[in-house]
């Protein structure tokens, strides 16, 4: 119990003196995170749209595979990724192993399905002559789509609350690809275990609460936006 007080100590400490090497591995938690889950926002909403207003042979199988993918282990995102950008590997020549870029990439794959999954099963709930009334008004296609997405707002708020959430607190594949170089490529996870490993059970402590803190404002932030947009 000492040790769990202590560390609660440490972190407010940390935060309120604003302990540069702390702040900076807040910072780029917080910039990696929030870049790859854009990228997956850009993906999988476009994807999972595409998905559910589509109609092709193979369809249940893709939108299986993208079931599938929602559970993808970060620890197998980070082999692959780590195989593709190794010096000889496919993408070796873009020379991003142990750096922030390659955590981005892998975040980023690890988030889309899970974006992908919402938005496929948020646009499939809407109702069946929805699109039909939307056309029959005279809108365009792309028209159409966008009134779509809109209509899914409050679930695709979701979708992006999930993401960064699946992302931000995940360590297996931040480690493998980033490296957890001091100052250049380490984020909360990493040196969460870092610090674990050392023994220094109280900074351990201090960077998992500054973790669930960030991750809480994030989120606290998306909820308050979606539980205004809510219908009354």
């Amino acid at each position: 119990m000492d040790l769990i007080l202590e560390g609660i100590r440490k972190a407010f400490y940390l935060i309120f003196t604003l302990d540069p090497e702390v702040m900076g591995i807040t910072l780029l938690s917080l910039e990696v995170s929030g870049t790859a889950t854009l990228i997956s926002l850009f993906i999988g909403i476009s994807v999972g749209t595409a998905v559910a207003l589509s109609r092709f042979p193979g369809r249940q199988f893709v939108v299986s595979l993208i079931n599938t993918g929602m559970g993808l282990p970060p620890v197998v995102v980070g082999l692959f990724v780590t195989i593709f950008i190794w010096r000889n590997g496919p993408l070796g020549f873009l020379e991003i192993l142990y750096t922030p870029t390659a955590i981005i990439l892998a975040q980023a794959i690890i988030a889309t399905p899970i974006v992908m999954g919402i938005t496929l099963a948020a646009i499939q709930h809407l109702p069946a002559d929805l699109r039909l009334q939307i056309l029959a008004l005279g809108a365009t296609r792309v028209q159409m789509v966008w009134l779509l997405v809109k209509e899914a707002r409050l679930p695709l708020l979701a979708a992006v609350m999930a993401g960064f959430g699946g992302i931000i607190s995940e360590v297996g594949a931040s480690i493998m690809v980033g490296g957890n170089i001091r100052g250049y490529s380490r984020v909360l996870t990493t040196a969460t275990v870092m610090e674990t490993g050392r023994g220094n059970f109280d900074i351990a402590i201090a960077l998992s609460i500054i973790l669930m803190l960030l991750a809480f404002l994030v989120n606290a932030i998306l909820t308050q936006i979606q539980q205004r947009e809510r219908p009354r």
